[in-house]
């Protein structure tokens, strides 16, 4: 539903989307630089660093090292002496932290007591030493033996239907583990295998294979060395990835111009002081990343695409044969002439009302597109997580392909990820579709019936949760349950669940929720030295680019109790499977090199040698027929989407200009639901997380104060009432009709109904409010 605002059209005028508003707090600082050196600091000495950290640090990304927790930013082959940013340290200080929240720490510290902590202060509890049982007389979790809870859980999920079991898989598991995880399911009977990409880029893994035949991005480090522009929409390199800023670094020394479209000034995109040379921490000046930088309104990107493409049509028509690759659209694309007709009859008015940004600027950015022999289209979940965020990706495509921009050097498209391993994951198993893992390999190596229907993702699996359905929950790492959208309601549903079981290696809100038979399992993380039967073991990981890395962890684990991932999800499936002898779940387990023979043999394409090129410098390439321009797609061609509407938003502003679009952030100091402190330093924020951001004249036209407490109430009518309390007002550089916060203090705000349209991800980045003084 789309309706007008003349309100928001009117203070929209008023807003300068290209310039920072200086009465509103920013960081005066580039990204990088003494900040980003200030802020690992501040980790060490918090987690209680031990000089294994700094080892473990100095070989973080590199071969034979350990492969980073946070981000699936790629590792090059010829990494920098410090081959990793401030959040990947700060994730790998909190993995090696040296506290231990211990069985005798569960045993004094009630859950309902645990409730009341922050959740940065259940992480500071430290690593998880022993298996746990929940014991609800005491409400505290006690200490169980592994052969006891293996056991018992073995037999809850044999007592009940396999579609009634859900295993949820976070994105840090290996890739040895998370095969096994996928297989257990298939093996028991169901593919109910949500996944955190379920969250954030599910929309990439639908839409982009509809559209161009892969479900990841195209692009690999060396198009960065090729490319003339590059087009950045609702990402934040500098919080998310800041190792990318190395790449952007390069690329606007040799003369590539970056222009970036997000309705918040994200410091990273905008200037960087590499941490890791001492003289442009001194004397040189900072890098200017973002040649131009446009705040467009939340859910605009669409009609930004629109007006660059109608820019790109009257170049075209100015000088035919010029500026459209008239050869690839012909041989490799379809629907190209009903799209460039429906983008042709569009409005600039209707443009730049939904924009939020005048035809100039637009024009502005066109010029320089239409100046690149090569460009590059990057995204993050500011595109994803949108009602209509499979047509923002069907437009980046769009563009892209008028100039033949997909599958050659130095052109691509490319969402960049979150979690280190949530891309491999998805590639070796863990999905809801058949079509994730091939059934004939399965039945052939196995020796198993396979489900024929379909799984649950995250939000099916929460529906199941909420009327009854499911009745276990295995949680493969996370914090789904602070994750989810909806979380009141998921929260007051969870523990109705017969079975949970929470493999982790640290406390987090999810934990306090248990179910009526409820376990916490401590797992090693990736820093930690995993000892099995055959010696030591390593575990592998795919980046955002489609690259596999083989990683060893050297720490000593925080207690003799802890088991692997890969461990945990054998001995569990040991214990609930019937027996067969092509399912060797104990060969498994002491020797990882055949788990990945297995992938080998899966996924021959893909694993080829798997053993082999672990540990190849940079990775190895897995490959993607996108890139080579083999296109898998219903037609065989890259496909041009055909636009319906100018707004990604659900349900746009409207009416007395009360409701506003809320945009959830994550800060500075966080990895998605962990938050290592409270300072948003690149945004220029410090203190409570608890605050609604919004632009001063938004501010007098609601009547509100800067410093006032308010709430946000949900404006999605479906008989739920979601509402957040006790938010402090805080003027920010944010467009008309936009208010942002942090995720995941508002997810409960988000109805777990409001979701992009074909894949179910969450609207987190444009749910409609109301603010309530």
């Amino acid at each position: 539903m789309t309706r007008k605002s003349d309100k928001s059209e009117q203070d929209a005028s008023a807003h300068d989307a290209t310039r920072q508003d200086a009465d509103t707090p920013y960081d005066t600082h580039a990204a990088g630089g003494w900040g980003s050196l200030k802020g690992v600091s501040r980790i060490f000495g918090e987690a209680s660093s031990s000089t294994r950290a700094l080892a473990v640090l100095s070989k973080l990304n590199k071969p034979g090292g350990v492969m980073c927790t946070s981000c699936a930013w790629a590792k090059p082959s010829d990494p920098h002496t410090f081959e990793f940013c401030e959040n990947g340290a700060k994730a790998t200080l909190w993995e090696l932290d040296t506290r231990r929240a211990d069985a005798a720490f569960f045993a004094e510290n009630p859950l309902t007591e645990l409730r009341k902590l922050h959740d940065h202060d259940l992480e500071k509890a430290g690593r998880l030493t022993d298996p746990l049982r929940y014991d609800p007389d005491t409400d505290t979790y006690q200490a169980v033996s592994w052969d006891t809870a293996y056991a018992e859980i073995g037999a809850e999920l044999r007592a009940m239907e396999s579609r009634e079991a859900v295993f949820y898989a976070s994105g840090h598991a290996g890739l040895e583990a998370s095969f096994l995880y996928a297989l257990f399911a298939r093996a028991m009977g169901h593919q109910n295998l949500p996944q955190s990409s379920n969250m954030c880029h599910e929309t990439t893994s639908v839409n982009l294979q509809t559209f161009i035949g892969t479900p990841v991005g195209t692009c690999t480090l060396e198009d960065f060395d090729h490319c003339d522009t590059i087009f950045f929409f609702g990402q934040n390199t500098g919080s998310n990835s800041p190792r990318f800023l190395h790449t952007l670094k390069a690329a606007v020394k040799r003369g590539c111009r970056i222009v970036t479209f997000n309705p918040v000034r994200e410091r990273g995109l905008i200037e960087f002081v590499d941490p890791q040379n001492p003289v442009q921490m001194t004397v040189c000046k900072t890098t200017q990343i973002s040649e131009k930088y446009y705040q467009v309104r939340p859910g605009g990107d669409i009609a930004v695409i629109a007006g660059l493409m109608k820019c790109v049509l009257d170049a075209e028509d100015a000088a035919p044969g010029t500026v459209l690759d008239h050869d690839f659209i012909a041989s490799d694309t379809t629907g190209f002439e009903e799209t460039a007709l429906a983008v042709r009859a569009m409005d600039w008015a209707d443009i730049e009302r939904n924009a939020g940004l005048t035809r100039a600027m637009i024009a502005e950015a066109a010029e320089i597109y239409i100046g690149a022999k090569n460009a590059i289209g990057i995204y993050g979940m500011g595109l994803t997580q949108h009602v209509n965020g499979w047509l923002n990706l069907g437009m980046l495509c769009n563009l892209l392909l008028m100039r033949g921009n997909i599958g050659r050097l130095g052109a691509g498209v490319s969402p960049v990820r979150g979690h280190s391993n949530v891309q491999g994951q998805r590639t070796v198993g863990i999905g809801e579709k058949s079509s994730h893992m091939p059934a004939d390999k399965l039945r052939a190596l196995f020796d198993i019936d396979l489900p024929e229907e379909e799984g649950m993702n995250a939000v099916h699996a929460c529906e199941g949760i909420l009327d009854g359905r499911v009745k276990a929950m295995i949680l493969l790492g996370g914090n789904l349950v602070r994750a989810l959208p909806d979380r009141d309601r998921m929260e007051k549903a969870w523990p109705h669940l017969r079975l949970t079981v929470n493999i982790a290696t640290k406390l987090n809100r999810t934990h306090l929720t248990p179910g009526q038979v409820s376990y916490l399992f401590p797992c090693l993380g990736r820093t930690d030295e995993d000892i099995q039967a055959s010696g030591p073991q390593a575990v592998s990981m795919e980046d955002s680019l489609s690259h596999i890395y083989g990683s060893i962890g050297t720490a000593s684990p925080p207690g003799p109790q802890v088991q692997s991932e890969t461990a945990i999800v054998a001995q569990i499936a040991k214990a609930t499977l019937d027996q067969n002898p092509k399912l060797k779940w104990d060969d498994w387990i002491g020797n990882y090199d055949l788990i990945r023979d297995l992938i080998s043999q899966t996924f021959p394409d893909k694993f080829a040698d798997f053993n082999e090129r672990l540990f190849e410098p940079g990775g190895f390439y897995r490959g993607n027929p996108a890139r080579e321009r083999v296109w898998k797609t219903e037609s065989g061609k890259a496909q041009f989407t055909l636009p319906t509407t100018l707004s990604a938003l659900g349900e746009e502003i409207t009416g007395d200009g009360k409701l506003m679009t809320l945009v959830t952030l994550r800060s500075n100091d966080q990895f998605n639901t962990t938050i290592y402190g409270f300072s948003d330093r690149l945004r220029g924020l410090e203190g409570s997380r608890e605050i609604v951001l919004i632009n001063r004249d938004e501010m007098a036209r609601l009547g509100l104060e800067e410093g006032q407490s308010v709430s946000l109430v949900c404006a999605i009518d479906d008989g739920h009432v979601r509402r957040v309390d006790g938010l402090t007002v805080t003027p920010y550089d944010l467009p008309a009709g936009c208010i942002a916060g942090y995720y995941p203090e508002l997810n409960p705000l988000v109805p777990l109904s409001y979701h992009e349209k074909n894949s179910q991800t969450p609207a987190y980045k444009g749910t409609p409010v109301e603010i309530v003084a």
